[in-house]
């Protein structure tokens, strides 16, 4: 599945679910974890493979989301417990932030989507099976270059990019910044018939009520995100046509309106960082 040999493990952090290269024994930390945007166990750091996940029963799961965007999950929280995304198009399927545990069913469900093209991410914390999934495919790593450094488990298929990309037709990478200096959306021109669809890891976090998004540096550590890193989110993504919000679960889901929504949810956050609101 990986090429991976039994005997020199690809070691997985289960807190934030990323990959580290082969070797006969783990890391002594996460760097990942030990930055101040994610968190170490108080029990101390802790150690997982792929191998170790199946026998604990992790499994994975896909589920259409809508015509030609499809999630994928796993049965088991791991890491941030991301949901992975593939946005179909017939150009080539993108894969989008996928979970650090894969298993031969989905890669036999992917293949029978039309396989994937080319594979990327938000940010770190979700790069999780990337190189996995490029092997398995013969897909290209798009990371930012700004971000590339983060990824543990270094691989000739990773190409860099800065800005704007386009991966296929329709499907653009925006780099946004703000939680990392590459943190980025992934911008579907074609989705939500034809409305289009952002997905943003959690770039942009969408809340509980599915009626605005927020924006913080650390959402574990409960960081807030400064006014220029939150400006420069919203300049970014401003030249996109988008009605919907998918982050990086499941749920919630910011389902019309998004363009204005970001708009307006900016603009309330930094009322709140100013100081600028009466509360009673």
């Amino acid at each position: 599945m990986s090429g991976q040999s039994k005997d020199t493990p690809v070691w997985i952090c289960p807190t934030c679910g990323n990959h580290y290269a082969a070797a006969e024994t783990p890391p002594s930390s996460c760097v990942l974890c030990t930055d101040e945007r994610q968190w170490v166990p108080p029990t101390g750091q802790r150690w997982t493979t792929m191998a170790e996940l199946a026998e604990a029963g992790y499994r994975t799961e896909v589920r259409q989301v809508e015509p030609g965007l499809f999630g994928i999950g796993l049965t088991e929280p791991l890491g941030v417990g991301q949901r992975g995304m593939l946005v179909c198009t017939p150009q080539g399927n993108v894969l989008w932030d996928p979970p650090g545990y894969l298993d031969d069913k989905v890669l036999e469900e992917l293949r029978a989507l039309g396989g994937v093209h080319t594979v990327s991410a938000s940010h770190p914390h979700m790069y999780g099976a990337i190189v996995d999934y490029s092997h398995a495919f013969d897909a290209p790593i798009l990371l930012p270059e700004a971000d590339a450094h983060w990824l543990n488990r270094p691989d000739p298929s990773v190409r860099t990019w800065s800005g704007v990309a386009e991966v296929v037709p329709g499907v653009t990478l925006v780099q946004c910044g703000g939680h990392f200096p590459g943190s980025a959306a992934l911008h579907w021109a074609d989705g939500a018939d034809g409305q289009g669809v952002l997905l943003v890891g959690d770039t942009l976090l969408v809340t509980p009520g599915e009626d605005r998004v927020t924006f913080m540096w650390s959402a574990p550590n409960r960081l807030p995100l400064p006014e220029r890193e939150v400006r420069q989110v919203v300049r970014a993504l401003r030249p996109y046509r988008f009605d919907r919000i998918y982050a990086g679960w499941w749920d919630p889901v910011l389902r019309s309106g998004a363009n204005h929504v970001v708009e307006r949810s900016a603009e309330r956050y930094i009322q709140f960082l100013r100081g600028d609101v009466a509360l009673g």
